[in-house]
């Protein structure tokens, strides 16, 4: 199965999109009411619908970049804002991103992902994530498919994944999911280690 801009964008055509909530989870949302610094540089890769960063506007963040390899999210996006900068609208590929940011925010992207990528994933966030940056979000705690997305892992998975670069503040079972989900989603919160 080739997880291309095809695959993701006849997912889109299709109403086929079980993974979006239609707005911003809770355990992300609940991050996001208590940053203050509104200059940050935010990436949110693999966005979707990105409820995360329309909810990030509404709170005076405007230096949020969207990426997707589909255009059928974005459109989306800028149709909800349409004063969104066009210029942090990417359509492409999340291994591409040559720039830095403060804070990754991480929303059902690792899981769509092949598993064969999860090393590269790893090292490319330590990559763009500034010395002093974060990466937040959640990552499923279930096993889920192992032939097509979403696919699934656990704690004991993901931790030797990300220990060799990053150093893992939180990992823990998030309190706060939304009820389809409670119990199945790990918050986290971690930060590169720069060598």
């Amino acid at each position: 199965m080739e997880l291309n801009e095809e695959y993701w964008s006849t997912r889109y055509q299709n109403g086929q999109t079980g993974w979006d909530i239609g707005y911003v989870s809770t355990p992300i949302k609940e991050y996001v009411d208590q940053l203050e610094n509104k200059e940050l540089s935010i990436l949110i890769p693999g966005a979707g619908n990105a409820y995360e960063a329309e909810y990030l506007w509404e709170k005076g963040f405007r230096n949020v970049t969207v990426i997707d390899l589909s255009k059928e999210p974005l459109e989306n996006l800028k149709k909800r804002i349409p004063e969104y900068d066009d210029g942090l609208l990417i359509q492409g590929d999340f291994f591409d991103l040559d720039k830095t940011y403060d804070l990754v925010i991480e929303q059902t992207f690792f899981c769509a992902l092949n598993p064969k990528l999860r090393h590269a994933y790893v090292k490319k966030m330590s990559q763009i994530i500034k010395p002093e940056g974060k990466l937040i979000g959640l990552l499923f705690n279930i096993p889920l498919f192992d032939d097509h997305p979403p696919f699934g892992g656990n704690s004991l998975e993901y931790k030797p994944l990300f220990e060799n670069h990053f150093t893992i503040k939180t990992m823990e079972t998030a309190y706060n999911s939304i009820g389809p989900r409670s119990g199945n989603e790990l918050f986290i919160n971690m930060t590169p280690i720069k060598k």
